[in-house]
């Protein structure tokens, strides 16, 4: 089984995602590289689940994820991310013809057991199997959908509303925004804060 981690794990790109995922149990979000900068969505929901749950901070050890990280570092709260650093280990990664620029390994090329070094180096949270036991059901897809943010007339102009009293990015998928909500909020507290919402708007 693999072992659960607290916080939420900030990386490069999809493919440090999907090695991450092979290794632990964790919320992982991807910056989409060099984008971030320009990102404020991303950066206002990269702080928003800082001072929620924490963020540890996992980019590639060449130039350009010290640059990114260099980034973060300013534009995040310092005291609730952690940083976690991979070796320089040389090589390329098998997807990839050649090696990067420096010649060296990034996130999606380091083995499980470099990645969970790493993550305990960084002082991450490994949470036990009775410790993860969450206030309340989990909100599914079913309850987007009876709550009126899924599939129906009028959806989408109910996410936008909940994402702004929420400051979450508006843009957010109902798959995103399915998981965002379980990091922030509990079904009772989604439904009284659409209940007022209904009341603004006059529903």
């Amino acid at each position: 089984m693999k072992p659960r981690i607290r916080e939420v794990i900030v990386v490069e790109g999809r493919y440090d995602h999907n090695t991450l995922a092979q290794v632990v149990d964790a919320t992982v979000v991807e910056l989409g590289g060099f984008a971030v900068f320009h990102d404020a969505e991303k950066l206002a929901l990269l702080r928003r689940l800082a001072e929620t749950r924490g963020l540890i901070l996992l980019t590639d050890s060449d130039g350009a994820g010290f640059v990114i990280r260099n980034h973060l570092k300013g534009a995040l709260p310092r005291e609730k991310v952690k940083q976690a650093y991979i070796p320089d280990i040389a090589g390329k990664e098998r997807r990839k013809r050649r090696p990067g620029k420096e010649g060296k390994l990034g996130v999606e090329g380091m083995d499980p057991a470099t990645l969970l070094s790493v993550l305990r180096r960084c002082g991450a949270t490994f949470e036990e199997e009775g410790e993860k036991t969450p206030a309340g059901e989990p909100i599914t897809k079913a309850d987007l959908f009876a709550l009126g943010l899924s599939g129906g007339s009028g959806s989408a102009e109910r996410r936008k509303a909940l994402a702004k009293a929420l400051d979450l990015p508006e843009h957010l998928s109902p798959n995103a925004l399915l998981d965002v909500l379980n990091l922030l909020t509990t079904r009772e507290e989604l439904a009284e804060t659409l209940r007022r919402l209904a009341g603004e708007i006059g529903e």
